[in-house]
């Protein structure tokens, strides 16, 4: 049996595209998380291999719905195995239920952590350059070092509470007590 398995990692993201696609492909069960690839806790991931069956063969539309991590793809693709089933990538074409599609996998998985880990690499390298020119990435401070004096201020004379400074200042009250 052909068992599909598709993947979003957000709620507002739609299902259907993959779903139409492992169903053109003869799926006649398909699985489906919204949830991000980096979790390897999937409530229909898991309930999936644990139905798994001898012949079965695990069908994504790309194998990044399946795991973002080399280290989980290789662990899920080798569940998939202990049960005598196959997996199979549409977008790739890979077919481990063959040895030049087991090759295949493998080449493209490494190829795909590589090129993960370059891209987090060259992050680290432009935050490091901007670092030493003086820029601080990340989101601005809510409040400016002037406001934060005005914050204790309201607080400390004037006895007024979280929630009116916060409303004042447009900020959330977590926002005030941490200044």
């Amino acid at each position: 049996m052909i068992i599909g398995y598709a993947r979003v990692s957000t709620d507002d993201q739609n299902l259907d595209a993959q779903t139409d696609t492992l169903a053109a492909a003869g799926a006649g069960k398909v699985f489906a998380d919204k949830i991000s690839g980096s979790k390897r806790v999937r409530p229909e991931l898991d309930r999936m291999l644990d139905q798994l069956r001898d012949g079965d063969v695990v069908t994504v539309t790309k194998y990044d719905r399946l795991a973002r991590s080399l280290k989980d793809l290789l662990e899920i693709v080798e569940t998939i195995g202990a049960h005598g089933a196959g997996f199979r990538s549409l977008a790739e074409d890979i077919d481990t239920t063959t040895p030049a599609g087991r090759l295949t996998f493998h080449v493209f998985a490494s190829i795909a952590q590589f090129e993960r880990e370059r891209i987090s690499e060259r992050t680290k390298e432009g935050l490091a350059s901007a670092r030493k020119r003086g820029r601080i990435g990340g989101r601005p401070p809510a409040l400016s070092p002037a406001q934060k004096i005005e914050v204790r201020r309201m607080r400390d004379q004037e006895q007024r509470a979280v929630p009116e400074i916060a409303r004042l200042f447009k900020v959330s009250e977590r926002t005030v007590r941490r200044a």
